[in-house]
Parts: structure tokens; C-alpha cells; sequence
């Protein structure tokens, strides 16, 4: 049986390390934060659904059985009721209201959580149960590729699913495993700067790099750039080159930094963001002339690491500052909120 209202929230992501890895099958280290998109779905009559976002004083209507190509915001809710309807659902809610205290355009994945609240609000609200984590990961990264036209991999989704207070989530791509391990940063601090330089996937090179990666793995023979090795970029060109010993690398820096933080080695985390970022930069180059102006500024302050954060090509920059050390004006704490869930 539907319910008049059914209220989700679904929180934004802070990836520790591991970029450009998801879609790689490779590995990250990430948390949800405690800012996030939260959606109501208001049962009524008619075919018509009416979606207000109140943080952008903006609406939008349509028809929920066929919803139609849309940009922006827009796009992501109606690919979440035409992906559902394509799972066998049958969205009822005749409105959705929109609420967010989550920065669009800084890289903390505010597009992966609104679909993920559409998605729960509209289930919720139909009176049917939501598929597992993975699946519904899965669903809305289908809104992000057909929708909003970015590759993405499951990173985004998954942690705005699986996330847990005061825990980051050591994220598996080629198995879709995740290990929740607690976060102490032993009175250090995680902050994120913004750039000023707001950033879009479809926008960016982001699918380029996809496809620059997947023509690496093809030339490697190998069904995946989990499955090579440094040993094999002699096969390639140097671009291709350059793109998969970021990620074949970035991998080992996952490994690394869930050794450092089960050490209490905060240094050495700081000193891994550092060389994550020099790779996202110059093996990678999703790096700006915004981003390297944060990055500097924040070492300035005293972070012992820095790197740019999500796809690259602007959002925020993500620092390790320590103990006694202030980090500079707009930038703002982050520390490990809730996954997605319903609101009672």
C-alpha cells in the first residue's frame, strides 16, 4: 500500500583516494558527509509530476510515465522516474520537493544524491521495498550515463548508499565489496576548499578519460586497468600511458593510505594525497590553474597533503590539516555522516 508522503535523504561523498579507479574496477577509500539532498514524495492524482527545488527556487513538470530529455537538475529526476519505471516500478507521487544544503558543482557528488533520494523518496512512497545497494547504485548511475550523459563509474552511488557515521568505506569496483573502517584522524582535520571553478562530468574531459582508460585495458589485453601493471605500459602510447599508471598506481595509494590510517600514520596519509594529486595532475591532467591555486594555498596553511577531489577539472580541493594549523577563509570541515535513508 503507497503512502500519502515518504520522505529520503541521501547524503554527498568525500573521496579520501582513489580517483578515476571506479570505473577502472580498481579501488577507493571514501565517505558520505552529513550534507546531502533530501526529497519528499507527495502522493496525489493524475499522471502529471510536479518537482519544486526550493533551494534553487526552481520547478519542473512532466509526465511520469514519460518523462522526456531535460537538462541540469532536471535531468537527473526525470531519468530517476523513467529508470525506475524501466526496473518495474511504478512511481505514484504526483509531487516532489527538493531540499539541499550540499554545494553543486564542488565535487562532493550532489548529482549521485539526488537521484539516490528521488529513487528512495519514490519507492518509498509507491509502498515498495527498494532493490539492494548495489542494484539501486546501479539504477542511478544509469540515470547519470543516459540522462545527464556521464560515464560515471559506482563510486558516488555506492558511498551516498553504504556510508556510516565516523567510518570510510575501502570500496572494491571489480567486486562491488565494501569494508567499513573507522576514521581516526587522531586531531587532524579533513577540509575542502572550493576552487571557485564549478564543474560538470558531462562538461568536462571526464568521458575522454573513460574511453582513454578503456583503450588502454584493450591494447594491454587485459579486461580491465585493475588487471595491469606497470610493467605493461610499454605497450602503449604515452598518453594512454600516462592515464592507466594513474590509476595503476592510485590503486597502490588506496592500499597505502588504509594501511597508514589503521597505523595512525597521519603524515604519511598526507604525504599519499600529495602524490595522489601530482598523478591526477600530470599523469591524469584533470588538474586547473583554480585547483593548483587551492592546493597552494592550502600547503601554505600547513596541510601535510592536498589534492584535488571527484573528477577533476574544478570542484574543491581536499587537504589534511594537523593539529594547530588554520586552514584558509571558505574552507570547511568534513567528517563522516550517515548513508541514505528514509525520513520517518
Amino acid at each position: 500500500m503507497s503512502t500519502r508522503v515518504a520522505t529520503a535523504f541521501a547524503p554527498g561523498r568525500v573521496n579520501l583516494i582513489g580517483e578515476h579507479t571506479d570505473y577502472n574496477d580498481g579501488l577507493a577509500l571514501a565517505f558520505s558527509v552529513r550534507a546531502g539532498v533530501t526529497v519528499s514524495a507527495v502522493a496525489g492524482s493524475g499522471e502529471q509530476l510536479e518537482v519544486i527545488a526550493h533551494d534553487l527556487g526552481a520547478r519542473d513538470t512532466f509526465s511520469r510515465r514519460e518523462p522526456g530529455p531535460a537538462s541540469g537538475w532536471r535531468a537527473y529526476v526525470r531519468g530517476a522516474v523513467a529508470e525506475l519505471q524501466e526496473q518495474g516500478y511504478r512511481p505514484s507521487a504526483t509531487r516532489l520537493e527538493i531540499r539541499s544544503d550540499l554545494a553543486i558543482g564542488a565535487g562532493m557528488s550532489s548529482s549521485a544524491a539526488l537521484t539516490v533520494a528521488v529513487c528512495l523518496a519514490l519507492i518509498a512512497q509507491g509502498g515498495e521495498q527498494p532493490p539492494a545497494a548495489t542494484a539501486l547504485a546501479r539504477i542511478c548511475q544509469r540515470v547519470e550515463a543516459r540522462w545527464a550523459g556521464a560515464e560515471t563509474g559506482l563510486l558516488d552511488q555506492l558511498t551516498s548508499l553504504l556510508g556510516t557515521a565516523d567510518h570510510v568505506l575501502l570500496i572494491d569496483f571489480l567486486t562491488l565489496e565494501a569494508q567499513t573502517l573507522a576514521l581516526d584522524l587522531r586531531g587532524f582535520e579533513l577540509v575542502l576548499l572550493p576552487t571557485g571553478q564549478a564543474r560538470t562530468n558531462a562538461a568536462s574531459g571526464y568521458n575522454e578519460r573513460r574511453e582513454q582508460c578503456r583503450e588502454a585495458a584493450h591494447r594491454m589485453r587485459v579486461e580491465s586497468l585493475r588487471d595491469a601493471t606497470i610493467q605493461d605500459l610499454h605497450m602503449l602510447p604515452d598518453t594512454l600511458a600516462r592515464r592507466a599508471r594513474h590509476v595503476i598506481t592510485e590503486n597502490g595509494r588506496v592500499l597505502a593510505a588504509t594501511r597508514a590510517l589503521g597505523d595512525g600514520d597521519l603524515t604519511a596519509l598526507g604525504g599519499l594525497l600529495d602524490r595522489s594529486h601530482a598523478s591526477l595532475r600530470d599523469d591524469f591532467e584533470v588538474s586547473t590553474d583554480a585547483v593548483e591555486a587551492a592546493v597552494a594555498e592550502l600547503k601554505a596553511a600547513g596541510a601535510v597533503g592536498a589534492r584535488l577531489m571527484g573528477g577533476g577539472f574544478g570542484g574543491s580541493v581536499l587537504a589534511l590539516m594537523p593539529p594547530g594549523t588554520v586552514a584558509p577563509a571558505g574552507a570547511t570541515v568534513v567528517s563522516p555522516g550517515p548513508g541514505a535513508h528514509l525520513i520517518a
